[in-house]
């Protein structure tokens, strides 16, 4: 969950109708999706070459974390082996003690406590956070890894179409304020749907209007209860978050003329 005045995601239906087998309306919807990419995703010039330059300089990213901050890690994994040209210049969280924020200290990560509280010494107003940001930790981009606070506009100006944040589910179903963490597992598995999985989306200032980047579909078995559902998810989190900030942070997120982002592979065609 998350987004600037809880930001979202809109698009068409990403819950996909029952069937009499799993595996077999799994294989359908896959050829769905690359059918609709087919068509809808205009296919790069060959010819336009985006590979990075090995030499190329890591972006500064700037991690927002409320709990223990386990996609973060996959990110800070992705960067210290190669997966990803970028490096954690500073933790942004509203919880001061979490587990992210503690991790982050201890490997010398600068901590920003955003929003301010009065038990919190040191905590940002928006514009002190927005400047800290652009100007202190010149960070390029910002991610949201689990931060369930409302960004603040400044930031969202600042940091248009650079700033990402990740939903546990298929938004723009199961989206919405308080729709986070179990909640959202809880009513996906309520709900009867057989899909779910984590959407990476832009950030911006309108509710459920961030453009969805990325998205990896998971099957939701009739045993299974929203634990079950919320480890499948999680580790698909893992590793669509640092793909999609690997492509950020390579230029590699382009737009349709409609303004919906993709993205492409280092040779310029598309990823599916």
């Amino acid at each position: 969950m998350h987004a600037c005045a809880l930001a979202r995601v809109s698009g068409s239906d990403a819950v996909a109708s029952s069937s009499s087998s799993t595996a077999a309306t799994a294989a359908s919807w896959k050829r769905l999706t690359r059918q609709h990419r087919r068509a809808s995703v205009p296919r790069a010039n060959p010819s336009c070459h985006v590979a990075r330059s090995s030499n190329a300089e890591p972006e500064k990213l700037a991690v927002f974390v409320s709990g223990g901050g386990s996609n973060m890690r996959a990110i800070h994994d992705a960067c210290e082996d190669g997966r990803v040209r970028g490096k954690i210049a500073v933790v942004v969280t509203n919880a001061s003690d979490c587990g992210g924020a503690n991790w982050a200290r201890e490997r010398g990560i600068p901590v920003l406590i955003y929003p301010p509280k009065k038990s919190d010494v040191g905590g940002l107003t928006a514009m002190e956070l927005t400047d800290a940001l652009t100007a202190t930790h010149g960070a390029k981009f910002v991610l949201l890894a689990g931060y369930l606070r409302l960004i603040p506009p400044e930031l969202c100006r600042a940091y248009e179409n650079r700033m990402l944040n990740i939903h546990p589910a298929l938004l723009p179903a199961f989206g919405g304020k308080g729709m986070h963490g179990e909640n959202v597992h809880k009513a996906v598995v309520d709900s009867g749907a057989r899909f779910t999985g984590p959407t990476i989306h832009f950030v911006n200032e309108e509710f459920d209007k961030g453009k969805i980047v990325a998205q990896a579909v998971v099957p939701v078995l009739a045993d299974d209860d929203y634990s079950a559902v919320a480890a499948r998810v999680l580790k698909q989190e893992h590793a669509l978050f640092p793909k999609v900030v690997a492509a950020l942070c390579d230029d590699r997120v382009k737009f349709r003329p409609d303004g919906v982002p993709y993205l492409v592979d280092s040779d310029g065609k598309t990823l599916e």
